[in-house]
């Protein structure tokens, strides 16, 4: 294959057409790969009637050795096709996510998070013999330690109300209208919910990237890229899931949108500006009051230098919110300070704009 197939399902056995692409093409690779759960009898409900578990043949290995080397060497292909700069997601449970761990790591990917998927709505442990599985864990590792890779930050930030996205992801599993469902039964048996790939795509590739999923599926990685403005390839070697895929993609509208819409947000920082600077140039005064969160009981006192003091302690805005906290603090934004244009009380990160802007 000379060109790249983008916004294509390739059907066949990921590791032979993975080997056929170009070397270095793709930007991240999401796998969902067999999680080899070892199933060796029927699971029934306390009702009696039979659980929909995963039994399906492509979830069969002869022995946890044969598991191994077909995890070698799929994750070998995908390093081969991976950019520089690329990434690799790949989500298992505990069945099997240590040996393809083991595995990544010892064929030279570079892990950067380990990120826990917690099931809003688990399957119940119908036996009551262990704890309930309630969650999934992804791997996300770079192709080469230290190339630079896309994080996109802020993007992750805005998604999480402004708060740092964790490594902690709290989603339902896939329900409802979501379900691809044919004749009233689930089309696939491991279908992700979309919001999990919304994540993974959002925060580590650009528009127009390519996105490459070596175990298609139901075609939930190329539904969620093709929303976002980026292309992808789907490996399927089932052809009635390749028809399931196709039909969920080809029912998407095409966005026709501005690039903006899609386009990362970049880190916005303020320039540095030292709380004294705010006394020099008189938006505050030697002996003025300080709220913290806004709270009048908290009030420290404004110093000549710069620095603040509340009950005998003293310390930059900085310093002396983590003394009331105990963590690390922005005193920027838990400072506040009586405007008088109107009496309210005000985060002091408004009069480091004033300065800003009036600079």
């Amino acid at each position: 294959m000379n060109n790249i197939p983008v916004n294509q399902i390739l059907q066949g056995d990921c590791i032979e057409i993975m080997n056929r692409l170009p070397e270095k093409s793709v930007d991240i690779v999401f796998a969902d790969p067999p999680y080899n759960l070892q199933l060796r009898q029927e699971l029934f409900r306390p009702n009696q009637t039979l659980v929909d578990a995963v039994d399906d043949d492509w979830d069969q290995f002869d022995s946890l050795e044969v598991y191994d080397h077909f995890t070698e060497a799929w994750l070998t292909a995908c390093r081969r096709i991976l950019k520089d700069t690329g990434t690799l997601w790949v989500i298992g449970s505990y069945h099997n996510i240590y040996r393809v761990g083991t595995v990544l790591m010892n064929l030279g990917y570079w892990i950067l998070n380990d990120v826990v998927w917690i099931k809003a709505n688990p399957m119940p442990n119908f036996r009551g013999v262990r704890f309930t599985n309630a969650h999934e864990t992804l791997i996300w590792a770079q192709k080469q330690k230290g190339a630079k890779y896309t994080f996109h930050y802020q993007d992750m930030k805005a998604l999480n109300d402004d708060l740092q996205m964790r490594s902690d992801w709290y989603l339902p599993l896939c329900t409802g209208s979501e379900r691809v469902k044919l004749n009233g039964e689930k089309a696939h048996s491991t279908q992700k919910p979309e919001a999990l790939l919304y994540r993974v795509i959002l925060s580590s590739t650009n528009p127009g990237d390519i996105v490459l999923d070596p175990f298609f599926g139901s075609g939930t990685t190329g539904a969620v890229a093709k929303k976002l403005n980026r292309q992808w390839i789907g490996i399927e070697r089932d052809p009635h899931y390749v028809e399931v895929a196709q039909q969920r993609i080809d029912a998407i509208q095409p966005t026709m949108l501005e690039e903006t819409v899609f386009a990362p947000k970049l880190a916005q920082r303020p320039p540095r500006v030292p709380f004294g600077r705010l006394l020099e140039q008189g938006y505050l005064k030697p002996g003025d009051a300080l709220y913290f969160r806004a709270d009048i009981s908290a009030q420290a006192t404004v110093l000549a230098n710069g620095n603040i003091q509340l009950n005998g302690f003293t310390g930059s805005i900085h310093q002396v919110g983590r003394a009331i906290t105990g963590a690390p603090c922005n005193g920027w934004e838990h400072w506040h300070f009586r405007d008088s244009t109107d009496g309210s009380l005000k985060p002091i990160d408004v009069l480091r704009q004033r300065y800003i802007a009036q600079t």
